[in-house]
């Protein structure tokens, strides 16, 4: 057990990355607080309305749609930890003045909807380059381990955030929940300024007339001749579209559906978190690139446990289902994560992975008010399970695509325990 764990948490020896976790993990605590306030505030402010929630959360990932390609070649072509310092620094700004308009009760709708705005402004640029800053921090190595602990640390906030979220929210309403998380987000800013730059695993950055060579286009060119980066990311757009707006949906379905109170909505969120953390811990011992049928498996899960949600009739058995759907949705976008990072080229890396948040985060924007005028139409489960469908529709084409392009077969095994296997071809 004990050499299990030191593997586990091996990145975490690393002090670079040991602050940029510790830094992170204290900021999305206060991030999915903020998430679930605003989410609720919305609910107060619009007389529940779901359309409302959609609105919020396509405002928010519409500039992750329009600037993250743009990011990307920003982390190509600059050094990345004073750009990370520059968007964190911006986005507590923002978290502070919205506390302020909270507290002294002047918020309206429409300052919420441009702060989803200006924070998927900061998000925009945030996420591609810390996704890039990660190989920096530990190495290619250690790359494999380090990304899934990523996933638990942003998951272990998810646990923490709306569970802490909705007891605060019951006891002293919004505005304190806003306040911590601005207060949250300064401890990035501070542990960045802390790292030593000579231990990170960098090369110098290109001249600045080469600079300019790092087109976002020769990104899409890049990826578009790859095959296996282009179907991970194919089938995340798709699910991440249609299935991934939990934060919208589950508040829509614990106010409406059950009736339920923000405490209740909190424990939705945990429940898919505790499976989302597993799943994050369950990748954490991979040492090499994961195959693609390990990708596409995964999505096949992630997508029928969250039609099921979406099909479930009663509260405790939407709880009992949201542990496996958050256990796939994370080994699922983990291990499609870690394909992608770990078969691009290092000079390719920001504009790759600014591609990968685009599919990734960027759909919301499509996604979630269609979602939402779906929940408000036909209901909060309506929404959840035909997303589901449409996922696995789209999880199950792309299997099929890739066992006809490699020529392997898909067989079933009974005994002992009943699983499906890839045979490649010849091996029968």
């Amino acid at each position: 057990m004990q050499a299990k764990l030191s593997t586990m948490f091996q990145s975490l020896r690393v002090r670079n990355y040991r602050l940029f976790t510790t830094g992170q993990l204290i900021k999305l605590i206060g991030v999915w607080m903020m998430f679930i306030a605003q989410d609720w505030l919305v609910l107060e402010l619009s007389d529940n309305s779901a359309t409302a929630l959609g609105v919020v959360t396509a405002l928010q990932f519409t500039p992750v749609l329009l600037l993250t390609l743009l990011s990307g070649r920003l982390a190509d072509r600059y050094d990345k930890r004073m750009l990370l310092f520059v968007a964190n620094a911006f986005w507590t700004v923002l978290a502070l003045v919205m506390s302020i308009l909270v507290i002294t009760g002047l918020v309206q709708l429409w300052h919420v909807f441009a702060f989803a705005a200006l924070l998927g402004v900061a998000n925009a640029v945030e996420t591609p380059v810390r996704q890039a800053f990660v190989s920096e921090l530990v190495g290619v190595p250690l790359l494999p381990n380090a990304l899934s602990l990523n996933a638990a640390t942003f998951n272990s906030a998810r646990i923490v955030g709306p569970a802490v979220a909705g007891l605060a929210i019951a006891a002293f309403d919004v505005g304190p929940v806003f306040l911590f998380s601005a207060l949250s987000s300064i401890a990035p800013l501070v542990n960045v300024v802390r790292m030593r730059a000579a231990e990170l695993h960098r090369k110098d950055l290109p001249p600045a007339g080469q600079r300019d060579q790092a087109k976002v286009v020769d990104g899409l060119r890049y990826v578009a001749r790859r095959p296996d980066l282009l179907l991970p990311m194919v089938v995340m757009s798709v699910i991440g579209m249609s299935l991934f707006n939990f934060q919208l949906t589950l508040a829509a379905l614990a106010k409406t559906v059950f009736k339920t109170g923000a405490a209740s909505f909190g424990l939705f969120s945990t429940a898919l978190a505790v499976g989302a953390l597993v799943g994050a811990l369950a990748g954490t011992g991979r040492r090499s690139r994961p195959s693609v049928w390990l990708v596409l498996g995964a999505a096949v899960g992630c997508a029928s446990f969250g039609t099921l949600v979406g099909l479930a009739p009663a509260y405790w058995l939407v709880v009992a289902l949201l542990l496996p759907t958050g256990f796939f949705m994370v080994f699922f976008a983990q291990a499609a994560n870690q394909r992608v990072q770990l078969g691009v080229d290092a000079a390719f890396r920001g504009r790759v992975m600014a591609l990968w948040v685009l599919v990734f985060l960027g759909t919301n924007p499509v996604g979630a008010p269609i979602i939402g005028w779906v929940a408000e139409t036909y209901g909060a489960g309506a929404s959840i399970w035909i997303g589901g469908l449409l996922s696995l529709a789209a999880a199950l084409l792309a299997l099929t695509w890739q066992l006809r392009r490699s020529g392997a077969r898909l067989r079933m095994r009974v005994l002992p325990m009943p699983r499906f296997y890839v045979v490649s071809p010849g091996a029968e």
